[in-house]
């Protein structure tokens, strides 16, 4: 095994690793802004591995479609939610 393709596997177990933390982050997060910090470093773990196997589109798709429209959706969850928070707290 030559340097290059050692260091390439390491790369992968990183984006690996971090997707899988991500992921698990995700499911154990006690907060929703937590719990969207933990899928956006999810879905650019999983974006790094579309790029080690030499499909770019798919991770530029990976990162404008997942991480910017669900990362908006959830911002707006996110501030709904605390909204009906307060508002329950003062009655």
């Amino acid at each position: 095994m030559d340097l290059g393709a050692a260091a390439e596997t390491a790369v992968f177990f990183v984006f690996a690793t971090v997707a899988l933390a991500g992921s698990y982050g995700l499911i154990k997060a006690q907060k929703v802004a937590h719990s969207m910090l933990f899928v956006i470093f999810a879905f650019l773990a999983i974006a790094g591995i579309f790029i080690l196997l030499g499909a770019e589109f798919l991770a530029a798709i990976q990162i404008l479609v997942y991480i910017a429209s669900v990362g908006l959706v959830v911002l707006f969850g996110i501030m709904l939610t605390r909204r009906q928070i307060l508002e329950e707290d003062f009655e």
